[in-house]
Formats: structure tokens, sequence, C-alpha cells
């Protein structure tokens, strides 16, 4: 998928839009996968938070992955996706003890990461198989808002209170066959999830009949040219090397099991958007485009960078600009990059918008969420169309307010 597939899906499709290349799904994949071919029973579970569209679901059914989930809605998009039941793990957070009860009716693997969810679900529900997130109280990534492991985060149960965890499994008599970590996004040093993982084999060791271990995910990529990222075939060699160790001394083998999203999905992303006016101040030149944070949000959010080419004019000379939106509100995407020179009119194309960008995207300012696109096998696919004002309007009820207003007067 090149400029020129691009400048063609932005003239089929209209802006600003959504792009996917399939083929670089499916490479991520399989380099996840070749990294950790020594392992006998692996199981990759994609995380549909990152990109929930039917379509990319329904490639992952392909590729042999299972998915994770965090709502029941995302276990039903799975399950429209055709995936079977026994592939999908669900892993909600701070959700009701009904909507758990309804998604393991369903026969989808639960996972737990709430004491007092715990005890209530083992004591109703003694014999469905569950899951426990552990918090590992370790930090990845080094950014608290997407640093989940660390003693402060809301997420998983701690290492600490394992002797409670214990006491509510014996008085219940659940079933445990399964234990997680998640330490967070972006991990840059691979010895601390080495570190992290001999906390979850310490925590496994408490447990007679578990079938898999969850190692989580949080794998960096690259979000420019020389920048760091997780050495996956590094870490498959050594993470290897410990759970083989772990499973002789367990007595049998286990599933070794990953739940990436942004790792398969977010370099596979581009993200069109149309320059609408070009306007100088007397310090800055704003590109503004025809999109804002109500598609894109992670810039305004996390101060994520996404690199910004203009397809329009790749060879032309660099100026310094500021890209910004049509939003109410400041939503700045870059200030002052260093980008091909740019006029009204051009396509600008945004890179790294896979993962977290689509599927947090709203209708702010009522504005219409874009359609989205997969490249796959040389031709663009729509796989979303774009928003039109019944769909904003579509649930909303108007009252009629005219009888009381007459009797007013």
């Amino acid at each position: 998928m090149n400029n020129q597939d691009l400048l063609k899906i932005s003239a089929e499709f209209g802006s600003p839009i959504y792009v996917y290349d399939a083929e670089k799904i499916i490479a991520q994949y399989n380099r996840l996968t070749t990294a950790f071919s020594k392992i006998e029973n692996l199981r990759v579970h994609y995380a549909v938070k990152a990109l929930s569209n039917i379509s990319i679901l329904g490639l992952f059914k392909q590729l042999g992955a299972g998915l994770d989930t965090v709502s029941i809605q995302e276990v039903k998009l799975g399950l429209e996706a055709g995936l079977e039941p026994s592939k999908i793990i669900y892993t909600p957070n701070g959700v009701s003890l009904e909507e758990i009860e309804e998604v393991a009716a369903m026969g989808v693997q639960i996972n737990i990461d709430n004491l007092s969810i715990l005890e209530q679900f083992g004591t109703r529900h003694p014999s469905v198989p569950v899951c426990i997130r552990i918090n590992p109280h370790v930090m990845a990534g080094g950014n608290t808002n997407i640093s989940v492991g660390h003693i402060d985060s809301k997420f998983g149960i701690s290492i600490h209170q394992i002797p409670h965890l214990m006491r509510i499994v014996e008085n219940t008599g659940m079933h445990i066959n399964g234990i997680h970590m998640h330490t967070g996004s972006d991990i840059l040093d691979i010895e601390v999830f080495l570190y992290a993982s001999e906390i979850l084999f310490d925590t496994a060791r408490n447990f007679k009949d578990l079938e898999f271990l969850d190692f989580g995910s949080g794998f960096k990529v690259p979000y420019k040219a020389g920048d760091i990222e997780t050495n996956i075939e590094e870490l498959g060699e050594k993470l290897t090397a410990k759970f083989k160790a772990f499973c002789k001394e367990y007595g049998r083998d286990l599933t070794l099991a990953f739940e990436p999203g942004k790792f398969l999905v977010s370099e596979a992303g581009k993200f069109l958007v149309k320059v609408n006016v070009i306007k100088q101040t007397t310090s800055t030149v704003f590109a503004q485009v025809d999109s804002g944070f109500n598609h894109l949000i992670r810039p305004m959010l996390y101060g994520s960078r996404h690199e910004i080419h203009n397809i329009s004019n790749p060879g032309g000379k660099e100026r310094f600009y500021s890209i910004v939106g049509y939003i109410c509100e400041t939503d700045t995407f870059a200030s002052n990059r260093r980008i091909s020179e740019i006029k009204e009119g051009d396509i600008l194309a945004f890179d790294n918008a896979g993962a977290y960008c689509y599927s947090m995207a709203s209708n702010f300012n009522s504005r219409y969420r874009p359609p989205e696109v997969m490249w796959y096998n040389g031709a663009a696919h729509l796989i979303r169309e774009r928003e039109t004002f019944e769909d904003l309007t579509r649930g909303q009820i108007l009252l009629g307010f005219e009888k009381e207003f007459a009797e007013d007067k």
C-alpha cells in the first residue's frame, strides 16, 4: 500500500478516513508466533479494544488467533465475527457481577481481577473455570496512563493479597484454570517483563490444576524512524526458556498466552485527512484539517506522536507546520513539525493509526465518525461506512414542548 493507493482511497471514499493494511497485520502476527515457535501450546488473543471492527476480528479468526475482550459488547462483536466462545477471554475491570455471569453463560473464559467479585462468582458458580488477574506491582513503559501493573493501579489483584485470594478459592471450591498479568503498554526493557514473569510463575505455584498462563502484552512499536521497540525475538528466546523450565517443574505443559493489540495493528493503520485552510500567524503556520480529536484523540490525551506525511506533495520542500483540527477546542495533532510544503486541498497521512484511534473516536461537536477501509489482496475494501445525520440522531427523542409553552401563555 503506497501513497498513490492512499490517494485513490481518499478520492473514492472521501476524508477523513482510516485505512488498514491487512498484510502488515498478518506480518506482525507471524512475527510474534515465530518468536515463540518453540512453545508447543501458544495462544494469541488479539486485544479487541485496540481496533474493534468486525472485519479486523474476522481476519484474526482466519489467522487462528483468539480475542481478549473487556466488555460484553466486545464479546458479542467477537461472536458476530464468527469466533468460537472458547477462543475468547473476557478480562473486565469494575463491571457488575451480572455482566460477568452473562458472559460466562456464553461459554467464554472468565478472567477476574477483584477479590470481592471473585468470592461472589466462586460462591455462585464454583464449577465455572476462572482465570485470575494479578497485579505484579511492576512499572512498564514509565507512564502511569498506560502502565497498569504498578502498585497504584486499579487493575488486578495485588500479589500481597495472595493469602486472601487462596482463602476465597478454598472456601468456594472454585476452579482456577489460568493466571494472568498485564504490566502495561510500551515495554522498553525486556528484563523488566521477564522479572514480572517470575512473579507470575510464583503465583502459579499456588494452583495445581492450571491450564494456561497469560502474560498480557504491551509490546512497544516504533512511532518514528529509529524509534525504540520491544525486541520480540529476544523476548521469545528468553521467555520460552523460562516458561519451559517452569512447565517442567510444574509437572506438565501449560499453554502460554498473550493478548497483543497495539503490536498487531498500530503500524498497519493510516489516517487520511484533507487540509482545509493554511493559516499563518505572527509565529506559526497552521495547517487546519477536516478532523480533530473527535477522530484521533491520542496526541491530546497521551501526548502521543504520530508521524505525518503530505502524500500529495511527498517530495516538496520541507517547512514547519502545526497540524490542527476543526474542533471548537484545542485539538493539536503536531506542533512545529517539518513536513513537505502543504497547500489547501492536500491529503495528509498519519502513521500508527491502527490502535486506539478509531476505537476512541467520538461525535464531539456533532461531527460524524469517519469510514474505515481495509487494504487486502491489493484492493481497498470498505469495512465501515461514513456516518450520516441519521446515525447522529438515532436513539435521540425530541420532546414536544409546544403544548406546555402554549398553556404558559
